[in-house]
């Protein structure tokens, strides 16, 4: 009896791995749906056409593009969770929304670990400090002491409460001891304006962003909250150099889909975007916004995921920073 159990399980597990790989033979049969919770024309939006077209031209099946901005895009992720896992809809998703989201949220409608299948970071966008000229600093040691000079009064801008810039800066202060007052704006762009306007004077904010205006020397970059200089800045320090440890804070733009998406599925998707990837063009078409090509397999995707939700949402009780 118990040899023959053994031998139905078997056959069973066998069953399911062949309909698992024969589904990924077929797919894909139709158009595939990828999910951008954020509005249309930013770095997310741009990496998903990019590799939405990839796909297209490779697969031979339309990949498109629908966009569903709102809620810190919560909205557009709790539609990813919830799809059918069957590889007809995926995630161009960000770390803003997947890590800080999950930092900030008691509850949310979904799991970041639980309901969705990474597949990979494809490229990372390094986040600076930035100052408005007027501010007699030059570097992130110099900011520091000026903060500690004068606690509490400096204005910080940011995307918004919670958003990627307010819990940079959080975590810098948290690792310099330095209180700055907090001036939310709704979106990028209008923090961006704000800074060049000196209506705020500091800012974490994403190289791509503030580009425009360093090149024009409308802002001043002080530190890079990434691990190593980029090529791009090659004269600004990271905040290591500077002397403020652990404040690195990496900003990914990654494709992940539905938990219980088959995994040849996830495998081919992962396959693919590494061969799109190889060509110089596109990478140094993303390297002149001062982004990189990542590219990490899906499990170790799914690792620095929980690594950098656990890390954040400590920063997030420390601060005190909790969704409205």
């Amino acid at each position: 009896m118990i040899r023959t159990s053994r031998l139905f399980s078997a056959a069973i597990t066998v069953a399911i791995l062949a309909a698992s790989n024969a589904h990924a033979q077929e797919w894909p049969a139709k158009t595939v749906r990828i999910i951008n919770p954020a509005s249309a024309g930013g770095v997310s939006d741009v990496m998903g056409r990019t590799v939405a077209q990839h796909f297209t031209t490779t697969f031979g099946q339309n990949f498109v593009i629908d966009n569903r901005p709102g809620a810190n895009g919560l909205i557009g992720l709790d539609m990813v969770a919830k799809a059918v896992p069957d590889g007809y809809t995926l995630l161009a998703g960000t770390s803003g929304m997947l890590v800080m989201n999950s930092a900030i949220y008691e509850k949310m409608p979904f799991n970041v670990m639980r309901d969705f299948a990474p597949i990979s970071i494809v490229i990372s966008a390094p986040f600076a400090i930035f100052v408005h000229p007027s501010l007699p600093v030059k570097t992130a040691k110099e900011l520091i002491a000026l903060a500690k000079a004068q606690p509490g009064k400096l204005p910080y801008g940011s995307f918004g409460p919670a958003s990627f810039a307010h819990m940079a800066m959080e975590l810098f202060m948290l690792q310099t001891t330095t209180k700055m007052t907090h001036v939310p704006y709704k979106g990028g762009a209008p923090m961006a304006t704000a800074l060049v306007a000196g209506e705020v004077t500091v800012a974490f904010d994403s190289v791509q962003n503030q580009l425009p205006f360093l090149r024009t020397n409308r802002v001043r970059a002080l530190g890079m909250a990434t691990t190593k200089r980029i090529p791009l800045l090659p004269t600004i320090p990271t905040l290591a150099e500077s002397g403020v440890q652990d404040a690195e804070l990496p900003a990914w733009y990654g494709m992940l889909a539905p938990a219980g998406t088959p995994r040849p599925v996830i495998n081919r998707l992962y396959d693919e975007m590494v061969t799109q990837f190889k060509s110089p063009e596109l990478r140094e078409r993303f390297a002149a916004l001062g982004s990189e090509v990542v590219l990490n397999p899906p499990d170790q995707f799914a690792v620095q995921l929980k690594s950098e939700i656990d890390a954040m949402t400590k920063v997030a009780r420390a601060a005190g920073v909790k969704a409205n």
